[in-house]
């Protein structure tokens, strides 16, 4: 009797295993395809972001009615909102500046 009980837990906790193997391959085939569908997501937005970029310093000028080399500058946006068109040298130097504080306030 004692063998019989050993052998009908050995089975169920096979049966339990094999249960969950199937249930996570599922969990990982929907994950597959969700991040798939994200990287396609993520993809569009970058090439949107990209033609949105290239639009804005497409129409913008300096003082002399030049146009603005994008390779030079790049767009900034602040924390209240507003945006400006920076050289990238100043741009990088804040982005340090902005890592500084946020590793303060930590």
């Amino acid at each position: 009797v004692a063998a019989q009980k050993c052998r009908k837990r050995k089975l169920n906790a096979i049966l339990n295993l094999e249960e969950d193997v199937c249930n996570l391959q599922t969990q990982k085939e929907s994950l597959k395809k969700e991040h798939s569908q994200c990287s396609k997501s993520i993809n569009q937005i970058k090439q949107k972001l990209n033609n949105l970029y290239r639009d804005i310093f497409s129409r913008v000028r300096d003082d002399q009615g030049r146009p603005v080399n994008p390779h030079q500058y790049v767009i900034h946006c602040s924390s209240n909102g507003s945006v400006f068109i920076i050289p990238k040298h100043l741009a990088k130097s804040e982005q340090k500046q902005d890592n500084r504080i946020e590793q303060k306030q930590k």
